[in-house]
This record gives C-alpha cells, sequence and structure tokens, in this order.
C-alpha cells in the first residue's frame, strides 16, 4: 500500500556514488534521495537518477514540506514534486512531520510540531495536499527531540492519528527514537507497542553524536557510524514489525563506498534473522 521497496537494506544514494553505483547490480538494494535535491528542471545530477531508477527502487525523502505548519505547503513546491514524481521512477514517498517556513520564509532546518490538537488538523491537512498531488499515500516520520515541549498527547499517539486522519503509513526512524528517548526520556517500548505495525512502510537508521556544549545531549548528526545501542533497537523492532524496508542514513563525514556497504549488509542480515526468528516462533 505504502511501498514497492523490498523487505531488505537500502543506502542514500550521493552524487558521490554515482559513477560506482551506475552499474551496481545487489540483489535486495534499494536507494533513497533527498526530493529537494533533485527539484531541477534538468542536468546530468537528473539524468543520472533517472537512469539509475529504471534498474533500482528508489525511495524520495522529502525534508522542505514544512507538513507541521499551520499554513498550507507551498503551491510552488508541491508542482516542483510532482514534476519530480512524474519524472523519476519511486517506490516510496516520505516526508517529516517538522516545518520549516512561516509566513512566506523558509528556514532550513527542521523544527518540531507541536503534539497539540489543533497540529493534528492542519499537519494531516498538509499531508492530504501532499497525497493528492502525488496520488498516493506518504510516509510521515518521527522526529528526533532535544526539548520536551508541551503537548495534548504523546507523539505516538499523535502519528496514529495522522495515519487515523489521512491514510498515511509511518516511516519509523529508530536513530531518531533512540535520541528522543535518551534525551526527553520517551518510553520507547510503549511508543512501538502504541504503534500500528502494519502502517510502518519503512525504517531509517543513522549515527548520532554526543553536543559538544551539552552533557549527554544527543544530536541526529548522520555523519558517524550507526551506535551499537541503535542496531540492538533495529533489531528488537523487527522482531515486533516483521521485516520492513531499512535504510542506512549517512549524509556528511562519507566513507568509501565499501564501508557504507558493510553497514548495509549489516542491517540486511538482521531483516533476515528477524525473518528467520519469526518464522520459527
Amino acid at each position: 500500500m505504502y511501498n514497492s521497496l523490498p523487505a531488505d537494506a537500502g543506502i542514500g544514494l550521493k552524487p558521490e556514488f554515482f559513477s560506482e553505483l551506475l552499474n551496481y547490480n545487489q540483489l535486495g538494494l534499494w536507494f533513497e534521495i533527498h526530493a529537494e535535491n533533485y527539484l531541477i528542471s534538468g542536468g546530468p545530477r537528473l539524468d543520472t537518477l533517472i537512469e539509475i531508477a529504471q534498474k533500482t527502487p528508489i525511495s524520495i525523502h522529502g525534508v522542505g514540506a514544512s507538513l507541521g505548519s499551520p499554513e498550507p505547503i507551498s503551491n510552488d513546491h508541491l508542482q516542483r514534486i510532482k514534476r519530480l514524481c512524474e519524472l523519476v521512477p519511486f517506490a516510496s514517498f516520505s516526508e517529516h512531520i517538522a516545518w520549516s517556513g512561516f509566513e512566506g520564509n523558509y528556514f532550513n532546518n527542521l523544527m518540531p510540531a507541536p503534539l497539540t490538537k489543533a497540529s493534528v488538523k492542519f499537519t494531516s491537512d498538509n499531508i492530504n495536499r501532499l497525497q493528492d498531488v502525488i496520488q498516493r499515500p506518504i510516509l510521515v516520520e518521527n522526529p528526533s527531540n532535544y526539548i520536551e515541549l508541551m503537548s495534548d498527547l504523546g507523539e505516538a499517539d499523535f502519528l496514529m492519528q495522522l495515519v487515523n486522519n489521512t491514510g498515511c503509513g509511518l516511516l519509523l526512524d529508530v536513530n531518531n527514537l533512540y535520541i528522543s528517548g535518551n534525551n526527553i526520556n520517551i518510553d520507547v517500548p510503549a511508543y512501538i507497542d502504541t504503534l500500528d505495525k502494519d502502517v510502518i512502510g519503512e525504517i531509517h537508521i543513522a549515527g548520532h553524536t554526543e553536543d559538544p556544549n551539552i552533557p549527554n545531549l544527543l544530536i541526529d548528526s548522520h555523519d558517524a557510524p550507526i551506535a551499537t545501542n541503535v542496531w540492538e533497537l533495529l533489531d528488537s523492532v523487527l522482531l515486533k514489525t516483521g521485516p520492513k524496508p531499512v535504510l542506512i542514513e549517512r549524509d556528511s563525514n562519507l566513507p568509501p563506498l565499501s564501508e557504507l556497504m558493510k553497514e548495509r549488509d549489516f542491517a540486511s542480515q538482521i531483516i533476515q534473522s528477524s525473518r528467520q526468528r519469526l518464522a520459527h516462533g
């Protein structure tokens, strides 16, 4: 319903790896792109993406729709997203529950959305606008939390209300959930139990770092190897959800592709192991 990605591990498709991945062939492998890097009218980067998408499943991940803003999504942004989705064969589309625009100004950041009844309404409206434009359900991603905001309901309940209102699915970012558990004491097992496992269409994992100025504050940096605790949380999540597509997120301090593929292969092993253990009870 939400995507046609294989229940295996994928990596971010970075231009630095284009030449190596153009004819890369590995069973179960898939790629993710950030939509905003390709909202262009043409050029070699977009042409290469289209060529790769003919051979390997692609997940489009948006970072700029500002779904959590009380203002409607920019129509210009929606039309650019629509054009990209028409040009590039894709298996999944996802976005963040966050806001990054206000009164025509765009902030290059993912600010936290308030977990209120009013926010459920306008976030649902924005999800529906995006889904209407691309003509398919999207996945919405749980945020990483650094401070605890006033709220009317828990984050997992908030996400499930969005699902019920719009028919969207969930992208469960395990690293974000681990960070939120550390930073603001979210009850991680209770959070996972609140989610409907059938609407989780994709999982993200990534590396994080400690804030250099605030003790014990973890930052969703995407610039480091995945921590042992995050690998362990992924394993426990998959034993509850069943096998899901899992993305290795690495957006800066990029290692050689061979090192990134080692993490990808390890994630694939965890997915296959969860499948075998569930099959044997």
